[in-house]
């Protein structure tokens, strides 16, 4: 396995380290598995999905991945890869699922399914109505109902009444982080519901030709407006809201440059867009409302996805600076979705999704 960081290449095993309920399975990735698939995405529910050959013919139980002090459901299931001495966790979880296969002229597999603690809150559909909170009140409320521990950081009104209906906790949760530009997600038991600006999971620069090694990128103005408006009716003070949302609302990010909206106005035509599915009881809620749609679109204008070898800093809510692209899509990115994986053929490798709300030049 090879890892360039730009200016020197360092060779090391790419064999991923696993542990099950918090004990290394010394040999486990090395001489069983076969391959391995981690995945974060920004809704959250890290998935792990690890394939091993299970026959071992010269032992008393030749299928070792049925003796369940090995693998069992509900045991914790952790993978840890990089070069040694700066290896990361990628993934903590718990098994869900186990899975058997037969092939044809080879030998037998276990599959192991695991997922991390928002297993808990996507298991059970709940109605329910919330008064007088804020959506990080409401976060703060369901970790504690499913034993986490919550490190919230995200603004937001309060809202008169909250309703949660036949929706699972996960889902309400990540409509009301959606709802004021927030991403929620899980680390071991401590659930984190964080304003997407806030969101700091580290920096990693990727260079074309060198640890990049692939990259597609698309500059779309389709789903890209000059504007969002919002308009309600505030029973309090008996009047009308009507709240309009464009680029200051993603200025901070644009890092000098052109926005989609600012080329959508100057390529084609303004764009407007007024949300009428919705009807926010305060002023408030509608700039939370209008705010969040605009920077949702905005920051898809540019849209990318690359291949790395194994890069276990590459996750959900990182920013990769990418060189040697050329001047319109040079700069930083946030990453979107991260995918972990190891194969026996190709080692350990890295695909990530990114997105942000300018183009260059």
């Amino acid at each position: 396995m090879a890892s360039n960081n730009g200016t020197n290449t360092i060779y090391y095993a790419s064999h991923p380290v696993i542990s099950i309920e918090g004990e290394v399975k010394d040999g486990l990735g090395e001489a069983l598995l076969i391959s391995l698939l981690i995945e974060e995405t920004r809704a959250g529910l890290y998935r792990c999905e690890a394939r091993f050959a299970n026959w071992l013919p010269m032992e008393p139980e030749p299928f070792p991945f049925f003796d369940s002090e090995l693998a069992d459901f509900g045991k914790s299931f952790a993978v840890e890869l990089g070069p040694p001495g700066s290896s990361r966790q990628v993934f903590n979880g718990r098994i869900t699922a186990i899975e058997a296969q037969y092939p044809q002229q080879q030998p037998p597999e276990a599959i192991l399914l695991a997922e991390d603690r928002f297993q808990d809150l996507r298991m059970e559909r709940r109605t329910r109505v919330f008064e007088d909170l804020t959506d990080a009140d409401v976060a703060r409320q369901i970790a504690a109902q499913h034993g986490l521990t919550a490190e919230v950081d995200a603004d937001g009104p309060t809202y008169r009444v909250l309703a949660q209906l036949n929706q699972s906790d996960l889902a309400f949760l990540r409509e009301r982080a959606a709802a004021i530009d927030a991403e929620v997600w899980v680390e071991e038991r401590t659930l984190h519901f964080q304003a997407r600006s806030r969101r700091n999971a580290g920096e990693v620069q990727l260079q074309y030709g060198g640890n990049l090694l692939e990259f597609s990128v698309l500059a779309d103005l389709a789903h890209q407006r000059t504007s969002v408006r919002v308009s309600g009716w505030d029973v309090g003070n008996k009047s009308q809201i009507d709240v309009e949302a464009g680029e200051g609302a993603i200025r901070g990010e644009l890092n000098g440059h052109r926005s989609g909206s600012a080329v959508l106005a100057n390529a084609l035509a303004e764009r407007h867009e007024r949300i009428v599915t919705a009807v926010p009881l305060s002023e408030a809620e509608a700039r939370a409302m209008a705010e969040a749609r605009y920077r949702e679109r905005a920051r898809r204008f540019l849209t990318g996805a690359g291949l790395t070898d194994g890069t276990p800093a590459i996750r959900v809510g990182a920013v990769v600076e990418l060189s040697r692209l050329g001047e319109p899509f040079d700069g930083k990115y946030t990453v979107t979705l991260a995918r972990h994986t190891f194969d026996r053929v190709h080692g350990y490798r890295t695909v990530f999704e990114v997105e942000r709300p300018g183009i260059g030049g």
